[in-house]
């Protein structure tokens, strides 16, 4: 006989917004204390909302990982931050995530703005947490500016009770530092209800999407300044033990760049991805030209963006 899962929990969604490179997918990797979001030095790694499900005693907390706020150029650029907005819809909490080592500008600004709103929008129900990331990098002054500064930021944007009900969290994502009181503050604003997914879920990114994000995480690290923005991956072929993964590059000169001298780069990239995949996985790495992708709405359509 089936039993109904338990509704005296807690359970709600958490959206992780902020503009590129603070840390976002770090951070929600960290929380949930396995690895469900590619992470890279590179501006704009995050390309699609990738939940993170974290489970305690009597709690469900689904948390999403958002691509960065930033000025599109391009068509792939605003497909990315209307899916960064559209994570704050219908959200029990929004974490805005800021950098310790950097003034809020603009960017911080806008995404904070965005977060206000959607609250407010919520009534009541939704709860702010400004977690002021990448401690570890610099001194307790810079990191008490930028506490500063995020509190009058939010202050101007939405004065009164609802930027009373902020709170914030000097955080590393890196070391781990301040993370507890964090995470303590997002369950305690989660509403009750039901869970949303199985206790043993911690993701619920398709198994062929996360692994060619693995390979697009290893072309990153190789990967020249030129092409990150570029690259694209998508499994064409799954029959296990076989997968294949298609890179997709704008022009002639990036596919060589990816292919190394002698195949060099996609051998190593190939062989970082298999280290993660399950024993026995045959991995196929093939690239292929498609002009402007990233300008286009039927390559963006079909990649999923």
């Amino acid at each position: 006989m089936r039993h109904p899962p338990p509704t005296d929990v807690r359970s709600g969604f958490v959206a992780i917004v902020g503009r590129p490179n603070v840390g976002k997918s770090t951070l929600l990797n960290a929380i949930i204390g396995t690895k469900v979001s590619i992470t890279s030095s590179r501006p704009n790694t995050t390309r699609f909302s990738v939940r993170g499900i974290l489970h305690r005693d009597g709690y469900q907390a689904v948390f999403v990982d958002t691509p960065g706020v930033h000025k599109p150029r391009n068509e792939l650029g605003g497909r990315l931050n209307e899916t960064a907005a559209a994570s704050l819809r219908d959200v029990d909490v929004a974490v805005v995530v800021l950098d310790a080592t950097a003034p809020v500008g603009p960017g911080d600004r806008r995404v904070l703005g965005d977060a206000l709103g959607a609250i407010a929008r919520d009534g009541d129900d939704g709860t702010l947490l400004v977690a002021v990331n990448k401690i570890d990098r610099t001194g307790r002054a810079a990191v008490l500016d930028r506490l500063a500064e995020a509190c009058r930021e939010v202050e101007a944007v939405a004065p009164g009770t609802l930027s009373a009900r902020a709170e914030y969290f000097p955080v590393s994502a890196r070391t781990e530092e301040g993370l507890a009181p964090l995470l303590d503050a997002v369950l305690a604003a989660l509403p009750e209800g039901p869970p949303y997914f199985p206790s043993d879920a911690v993701s619920d990114l398709p198994e062929a999407v996360a692994v060619a994000e693995l390979v697009r995480e290893q072309l990153l690290v190789r990967a020249r300044e030129e092409l990150p923005h570029s690259l694209a991956c998508v499994v064409t072929e799954w029959e296990w033990p076989r997968i294949r993964v298609e890179i997709l590059v704008e022009r002639e000169s990036q596919k060589a760049i990816v292919i190394g001298t002698g195949g060099s780069v996609l051998k190593a990239v190939g062989t970082a991805v298999r280290a993660q995949l399950e024993a026995g996985a045959y991995l196929e790495l093939f690239v292929r030209v498609e002009p402007r992708w990233q300008q286009r709405r039927d390559a963006l359509d079909r990649l999923g963006y």
